[in-house]
């Protein structure tokens, strides 16, 4: 092979895209994996069943058996394998909650059991990030709290869980994206955090995974000026190889298996530095496997984003060297995949409870009146949903809520969904009329998820107590803001699991 197609072969490699198809992957992608192509993202586009997507990953498998099938899956709100039913598992922020390492290992390895089953064999997550900011739009639940001990101890639990099941963990998103206001999805966050707080609350949970035995890291497209006041971390040779990868010994993290970057398609990557650029910057700055896009690919990005990273090597600015040793490093996982899931002992199923069990332990109930009786739905209830804008993480096609689940319990449910636009077209007072019209002699009960991030949804649900003192809460995101409600229940997390959970203790005698 000449030196030439060893470079583009090299570039190839690095390149993970996403697809559009169920049934079949389209003849791109195939012909790619068949000619140095070594991965693909899954998405939930890409899912109809476990076992379709077992069918799915098979034929990728066909056109190279060492190909690495990245997830994107977390378990809890942000869920791809159930994507079209909520996900059987709460997610980070529940298994804090409940703080027992035992329990996030298990549901972790029943996860990553039903993962690899479906043909799986990396999943893009957890996320290690301390969620500091209660502001923040993208992580929220996604982590597993705000006390980087807490988030520390169970990231390592949730890597040895899934890792345990033959599936490589990838903790994101380094150098940590709590501490922020803005999701990188639609704009570059910058981090201002110092050098000192930097090492003890963001650093602590990839530490802890590295000890673990994480096989992979991703990065975070953030900008943090106490490490490059320029660059974001995907991009940043100060993050990815001054830090993540540079020895103990000299203030690094010492970390020696594959880094991903975020997707590049993120406006904080895209709008700015565009795709192309983005990844011949990437894998010069330190990274490894490129997560091309959260959307579908086609041949011909792969195609502009290989030539790119072409030609920085023939200009200099990457070394082909730093280009080989990424591309080794990915064909190395790819293969020692392989040779896992050849000899693999799955764990043990846990059990189709497991995630409800830790769900159920994960929820906080706070009755207004300490010393009354528990108020207990027995009839079937008005449920009122406050409904804001899904992150691009977590989707919008995935359902959530309490009414469903109500009413499979409390037949005659009423449910009924409000958002923004309708709170800022008819204001609040007309808005919390018709949800009192709606329910006329009905129990209510509001559903809200991170009511303190949102001021319409607060003012909504402050109007309806103040109408119906009555009125039940769950709240569904982060419980940041006081209970409130004659009945107060936190979920810590919408996935399905965490609504039955609610529906279940709201009827429990």
């Amino acid at each position: 092979m000449s030196d030439e197609a060893r470079i583009a072969r090299d570039a190839l490699a690095v390149l993970q895209p996403a697809f559009d198809g169920t049934d079949t992957a389209p003849d791109w992608l195939l012909r790619g994996l068949e000619n140095g192509m070594t991965g693909v993202g899954v998405f939930g586009r890409n899912v109809v069943s476990a076992e379709q997507l077992a069918a799915l990953t098979d034929r990728l498998r066909a056109a190279n058996p060492e190909v690495l099938i990245a997830l994107d899956e977390e378990g809890g709100d942000v869920t791809r394998l159930e994507v079209r039913t909520g996900s059987s598992f709460p997610g980070a922020n529940a298994l804090g909650a409940v703080d027992d390492t035992g329990l996030t290992r298990e549901v972790a390895a029943e996860m990553g059991r039903r993962i690899a089953a479906a043909g799986a064999n990396l999943v893009w997550g957890p996320s290690a990030d301390v969620n500091s900011d209660p502001r923040n739009p993208v992580i929220g639940t996604r982590s597993f709290g705000d006390d980087p001990e807490l988030v520390a101890r169970h990231t390592a639990a949730f890597v040895e869980g899934l890792q345990s099941a033959g599936v490589a963990a990838c903790v994101k998103h380094f150098p940590g994206h709590g501490d922020t206001d803005t999701d990188s999805h639609l704009a570059m966050p910058r981090v201002p955090v110092d050098l000192p707080t930097l090492h003890e609350r963001e650093l602590a949970p990839f530490r802890a995974a590295i000890a673990a035995g994480t096989r992979c890291v991703m990065s975070a497209h953030i900008v943090v000026p106490a490490l490059d006041p320029d660059r974001p971390g995907t991009l940043s040779p100060a993050v990815l190889t001054g830090l993540l990868r540079a020895p103990v010994s000299e203030g690094g993290l010492g970390f020696q298996g594959l880094i991903f970057t975020d997707a590049l398609d993120m406006d904080a990557i895209a709008a700015t530095w565009g795709m192309p650029r983005g990844a011949a910057l990437s894998v010069a700055a330190g990274a490894d496997a490129i997560c091309v896009a959260g959307r579908a690919s086609d041949w011909a990005e792969v195609e502009r984003l290989r030539d790119a990273i072409v030609a920085a090597v023939r200009s200099g600015e990457l070394p082909q060297e730093r280009l080989h040793d990424a591309a080794r490093r990915v064909r190395a996982l790819g293969r020692q995949a392989a040779e896992q899931r050849a000899a693999a002992r799955r764990p043990a199923a846990a059990g189709e409870d497991i995630g409800l069990a830790a769900a159920r332990r994960a929820l906080r109930v706070t009755p207004r009146d300490p010393g009354a009786p528990r108020p207990v739905l027995t009839t079937p209830p008005y449920v009122a949903e406050f409904s804001a804008a899904a992150n691009v993480a977590v989707g919008a096609e995935t359902p959530w809520g309490v009414g469903g689940h109500l009413d499979g319990l409390l037949p005659g449910t009423r449910v009924a969904r409000y958002g923004r636009d309708r709170a800022e077209a008819d204001g609040t007072g007309r808005l919390v009329a018709d949800i009192l019209a709606g329910a006329g002699e009905r129990p209510v009960v509001a559903v809200v998820r991170d009511v303190h991030r949102h001021p319409w949804m607060a003012a909504a649900l402050d109007a309806l107590l103040a109408a119906r003192p009555d009125t039940v809460v769950v709240e569904m995101g982060i419980p940041q803001a006081p209970p409130a409600g004659a009945l107060h229940l936190a979920t810590h997390g919408a996935a399905r699991v965490c609504g039955r959970a609610a529906a279940e203790a709201l009827t429990a005698p």
